[in-house]
């Protein structure tokens, strides 16, 4: 058995799927049956979690920790998986086993608790930009979705539901697109989704004479691509810091060109990239009726 009862999903990822979702009512089954399948004794749920997956923190026989993540979307998952056999444990979690077919990952256990963010920013940038140059590897052959692929699906839904106010900015900011698409640099392997949250500590240090890197990347949405398409979702982390400070506007062109340079990523590519991935977040959010962050993503798309 998994737990002395079966527990009840997060919130959050009950809000993101709906609470009808046949996936989430079949979890317990499925989380049983895969700690059966692993020999695992599960310990306790992630709360809040992610809003696509149920991670749940467990111990192998030998009473190893490890995270048993439980994918919503099965493709998602057999991506993911990819992605962290290609990193091999060198800049992301260590994946232990797949079973892709029941959307399952049995991964390392990181602290995660104890993210990039709990750093103070100077250092959480300098340790995201260390971690995040680790992953951009050759990505082999056709394993992973290209970012034109991966934007073209963005940009037909923003083409059929942005509200009409800012019909004008989703315009400007997909012509962006199509040049930077026009003649991109060589491919390597993407993170996706990369930010300071889903950077954990390892709890490895140099004292320790640990071979891994003390931070390692999570919850990976692979693409294969430019790297300033990775570096364009970090660009805008901490957002409503980043307003809440003076002269916001001109910290964000500075954080930009702060990070191109930091990683030899051409200034203008991920200037179009930043914008481009805040107004599909911003178009995003004010269909899902979250009016505020929506605005908030759009007006900092502004300052670029």
């Amino acid at each position: 058995m998994v737990f002395a009862s079966s527990p009840e999903p997060p919130q959050r990822l009950v809000r993101a799927r709906g609470a009808d979702d046949p996936w989430l009512a079949a979890l317990p089954a499925l989380a049983r049956r895969m700690l059966d399948r692993w020999e695992l004794t599960g310990e306790r749920l992630v709360v809040p979690g992610g809003r696509a997956a149920l991670v749940v923190l467990a111990r192998r026989a030998d009473g190893t920790p490890v995270a048993l993540k439980l994918c919503a979307d099965g493709p998602a998952a057999e991506a993911e998986a990819a992605a962290l056999e290609r990193w091999a444990g060198l800049g992301a979690v260590r994946l232990l086993a797949s079973a892709p077919e029941e959307g399952a990952l049995l991964l390392e256990r990181l602290h995660g608790e104890v993210s990039l963010r709990s750093l103070p920013e100077p250092k959480a940038t300098l340790e995201a930009v260390s971690a995040v140059r680790r992953l951009w590897v050759d990505p082999g052959g056709g394993a992973f979705a290209t970012v034109a692929e991966h934007t073209a699906a963005e940009a037909a839904s923003m083409l059929a539901q942005a509200p009409p106010a800012v019909r004008a900015v989703v315009d400007e900011t997909l012509a962006v697109r199509d040049e930077l698409l026009a003649d991109p640099p060589s491919a390597v392997l993407l993170h996706g989704d990369f930010r300071q949250g889903a950077v954990l500590s390892s709890g490895a240090d140099a004292a320790s004479g640990a071979d891994r890197p003390p931070w390692l990347a999570v919850g990976p949405e692979p693409l294969a691509g430019e790297p300033a398409f990775d570096l364009a979702r970090l660009a805008r982390d901490r957002l409503h810091d980043l307003v809440a400070s003076a002269g916001a506007p001109a910290a964000a062109r500075r954080r930009v060109v702060k990070l191109a340079d930091s990683l030899d990523v051409d200034r203008e590519r991920l200037r179009g990239w930043t914008r481009y991935r805040a107004v599909e977040s911003g178009v995003r959010h004010l269909l899902a009726g979250s009016r505020d962050d929506g605005e908030l993503l759009l007006e900092f798309a502004g300052w670029l």
